[in-house]
């Protein structure tokens, strides 16, 4: 769901900051596009140098074919191009999921100030002939403290974009492949992936239970890693979203909202963690995915959950609205969207929208009115259950 407004960044510590952008200039340019300047059949020490230099910056094992030449500009950015990197240049470019860990990126300073990833809808947009009458806002209630494993498996999703670090929320959801185990998370496609004009955005990670304590914001500034995310940093090892959302997608306006999902596949930032707990374990639990896209006549209330962050809200709680849902029609080409009333605003965006029983996932937050009034999301149907299957498939 676009900001309403900007709040002001505080000055970061310059050296952490090099790093970072460095670290994300890296992986952006090692799956990018590379000029054949070179011999395309590497040598059998470009290849050993060439899986040196992905254990090191945990790369995936797909790098451009032409290695002597990839592996010449990974060496100029470590020299200190990356002082050149564009960021509209990096988004378009982006054709490929990396999301190398970075430790400590996201600290508490920065995960406050990353921006609410929202997306307004304009009425005008609306297929009146399909769409039920405009619900009665709905107040966003405070999901209460503390978030144990009796609060909904929702957290922050945080990223960064050509704009800057932002913020959506998401749903840890059950895998079939790993009953008990899962580390599946489930959130919106424009909080992953720009749409038609753009790419992959990067250092996507997943804060289960952000502030699970409900620490105010002067509390959260001084705040430690543990106090905000007490479940761990998760970083999106794999990501996918739909092909409609990639093809259609846009950052403002309803465009590419029916198709509006995404899910990732994490990992704890923790090394050590890696061969402990799964995420579902550290949680405390998970929900089901449900592509039976029933139609609202068989659903008799839906609850939307996550982070608000634009005005009247700050970001630190978790909230929920619970509505009978309606129809929503944007593209007559696409199935209906379901729509709830709620006030929640961005920074909401991909939060879970689970049945009465709290068990099973129907859609993610998608778009909403400048008003915010209302909330809506898609109807999970095959294209979703495709990305879902996908992401699970991979290791």
């Amino acid at each position: 769901m676009s900001s309403t407004g900007s709040r002001a960044r505080r000055q970061r510590r310059a050296l952490a900051g090099a790093a970072a952008v460095a670290a994300l200039a890296l992986a952006a340019t090692a799956c990018g596009p590379e000029e054949n300047d070179a011999d395309p059949k590497p040598s059998a020490s470009s290849e050993k140098s060439a899986q040196d230099l992905r254990e090191e910056l945990g790369l995936p094992d797909k790098l451009p074919e032409d290695l002597p030449a990839a592996l010449k500009d990974l060496d100029k950015w470590r020299g200190g191009a990356w002082k050149n990197w564009d960021r509209e240049d990096w988004l378009r470019e982006a054709r490929e999921f990396v999301n190398p860990i970075i430790e400590d990126y996201w600290d508490p300073d920065r995960m406050e100030d990353a921006e609410e990833n929202e997306r307004d809808v304009d009425e005008s947009e609306i297929d009146e002939g399909v769409t039920d009458p405009e619900p009665a806002p709905v107040e966003a209630e405070e999901v209460p403290l503390p978030y144990t494993e009796k609060a909904p498996p929702v957290g922050k999703v945080l990223m960064e974009t050509p704009q800057g670090p932002m913020v959506c929320s998401g749903t840890v959801v059950k895998d079939p492949e790993n009953p008990g185990r899962s580390n599946l998370v489930a959130t919106a496609g424009h909080c992953v992936h720009a749409g038609q004009k753009g790419g992959w955005f990067r250092n996507v990670v997943f804060v289960p239970h952000y502030n699970s304590s409900g620490l105010t914001p002067a509390e959260l500034r001084e705040a430690t890693q543990e106090q905000v995310a007490p479940n761990g940093v998760w970083w999106a090892k794999h990501a996918r979203t739909t092909t409609h959302w990639i093809e259609n997608g846009a950052s403002s306006g309803g465009t590419g909202a029916p198709q509006d999902f995404a899910v990732l596949k994490v990992q704890p930032e923790d090394k050590n963690a890696k061969s402990t707990k799964s995420l579902e374990e550290t949680v405390g639990g998970a929900v089901e995915v449900d592509f039976g896209t029933p139609g609202v006549q068989g659903i008799p209330s839906l609850t939307a959950n996550g982070y608000p962050a634009a005005p009247p809200f700050t970001g630190e709680r978790m909230y929920r609205c619970e509505d009978e849902p309606g129809r929503l029609t944007l593209d007559p080409s696409q199935p209906t969207m379901y729509r709830i009333g709620c006030t929640m605003t961005g920074g909401s965006s991909g939060g879970g929208w689970l049945s009465a029983d709290g068990k099973r996932l129907l859609s993610v937050t998608s778009i909403g009115p400048v008003t915010h009034g209302w909330l809506a999301g898609p109807r999970l149907g095959d294209e979703a259950e495709a990305v879902f299957e996908a992401v699970g498939s991979l290791d």
